[in-house]
């Protein structure tokens, strides 16, 4: 569905942050991109949205296909309607508005729009908490109930391709655990393929079934999600966890990360 080909990215004419980027979405299927702060997780997702000019960047080389069709040069809007729907880092909520106003904001380029009160009702099936604080402000809300708010504001645009930029930041480890499952299942009953930026690994890898690991703006590393899992160098230098499963962190900085693909 998705095919990220060898893309540079460049920010204000002289920041390189994406070096050869490559990754693939296949349909129906859970991707989850991994790293570092400032590995280039978030560039990776502007880019495949068109906001990337948004921040003064540029993409300079390579390709991004959806669905076989060049989408590098065009705008925001236009790349929504094609199917693709980003739910961007801290949640962005318009704290205004209510929870109901939040979701119906996400339906609004849909051609189709009489069938939009039942989806809303999917979403409350899906984000119960959702329900009874559908008349409340979002701005009042939680961390977590604002990141529900915000998956489920891009579900109503009935997107193919569904990007989530952190959505574990700022929230509670219980409610993390929560979010993701209903991510999976969004993914199973719906049939959305998702593009999951993580720094949780564990928790991702938990839900996907293929995952990327970015460094210094590339792809590092890469393979099923289990395979990533049980692999030791992840779990040592990006889980933390030594080869006794206790956290290792000293010999992480002695670490000299390298380029390899795990099958």
């Amino acid at each position: 569905m998705l095919q990220v080909n060898n893309i540079e990215a460049v920010y204000s004419k002289i920041i390189l942050a994406l070096k050869g980027m490559s990754l693939h979405v296949p349909e129906g299927k859970i991707v989850a991109l991994l790293g570092s702060n400032g590995a280039g997780k978030s560039t990776t997702l502007k880019a495949i949205s068109g906001l990337l000019s948004g921040d003064g960047g540029q993409i300079t080389d390579g390709t991004i296909e959806f669905e076989g069709e060049k989408i590098n040069n065009i705008t925001p809007d236009i790349i929504v309607r094609k199917g693709i729907f980003l739910c961007m880092e801290g949640r962005r909520v318009f704290g205004d508005l209510t929870v109901e106003e939040n979701l119906m904001a996400g339906a609004y380029t849909r051609k189709n729009r009489t069938t939009i009160k039942d989806d809303m009702e999917k979403i409350y099936v899906y984000f119960p908490k959702l329900k009874a604080l559908q008349h409340r402000k979002a701005g009042f809300l939680s961390g977590g109930e604002q990141q529900m708010l915000a998956i489920g504001r891009g579900i109503m645009a009935k997107p193919k391709l569904l990007l989530l930029d952190e959505p574990s930041l700022g929230i509670a480890p219980l409610l993390v655990k929560e979010i993701f499952q209903n991510i999976k299942q969004i993914n199973q009953e719906e049939g959305t393929s998702i593009l999951v930026v993580e720094q949780n690994a564990n928790v991702a890898l938990s839900i996907a079934d293929y995952g990327y690991i970015m460094e210094s703006g590339r792809v590092v590393m890469q393979g099923n999600a289990d395979i990533l899992l049980s692999n030791e160098e992840v779990r040592e230098h990006y889980l933390g966890m030594g080869k006794d499963g206790e956290k290792n962190y000293k010999e992480n900085k002695m670490y000299r990360r390298r380029q390899r693909l795990v099958w």
